[in-house]
């Protein structure tokens, strides 16, 4: 298996492994943050934690940033219950005129999930010598996998909404709840790693 294979398939497998489902709950959370035809907040809104992630990835692999691991773990959760919660109170501002602050904050909370996804590429890459290309080949492994998940909640969506004519503000509401409270369970089984 050639460098790219392995490492874009590790960066797609990291994101889909349902034992590291936080991570797919977070971008639950962002797809359900506004109705399709919204498209391009929505577009901006996941741009945003790309970015965000690929930064922090980048920076915590080179060594440039190191945060406990059980720290990070713990503020991946809180990220994705503060998420959960400004969904829920927003649920029927989904035309909000200038989501800015959102914007800054998922970009933000991305960071904090980049620094999640560099342990796994950290203990995966040892003492290698070039790490520009596992890096870059991992992150874009990411991203495919990340539009997966964006694909498959949209579409889940979309049948939700249109076919069964659910309203989206309701929808929103009911999963920013659930994930809340899966949220809140995670929280509190992280929280003791930290003492």
């Amino acid at each position: 298996m050639n460098s790219f294979s392995l490492w874009f398939k590790t960066g797609i497998e990291h994101i889909t492994d349902l034992n590291g489902y936080d991570h797919i709950l977070f971008i639950i959370l962002l797809v359900v943050s506004f109705p399709l035809n919204n498209w391009k907040k929505l577009l901006l809104l996941i741009t945003g934690f790309t970015i965000g992630h690929s930064i922090a990835l980048a920076l915590s692999v080179t060594n440039c940033i190191s945060i406990s691991q059980n720290i990070v773990e713990v503020l991946i959760a809180l990220t994705i219950f503060i998420t959960a919660i400004y969904n829920s109170i927003k649920f029927k501002e989904t035309d909000t005129k200038k989501p800015y602050i959102l914007y800054i904050l998922i970009t933000l909370f991305g960071g904090i999930h980049g620094l999640g996804f560099s342990y796994l590429l950290r203990s995966m890459l040892g003492h290698e010598q070039s790490l520009a290309l596992p890096l870059l080949y991992f992150n874009i492994g990411i991203e495919a996998g990340q539009l997966i998940i964006v694909s498959i909640v949209l579409l889940f969506s979309l049948l939700l909404t249109s076919a069964l004519k659910i309203s989206f503000n309701y929808y929103k509401l009911t999963i920013s709840c659930i994930i809340a409270f899966i949220t809140l369970k995670m929280f509190a089984e992280r929280l003791p790693q930290l003492f």
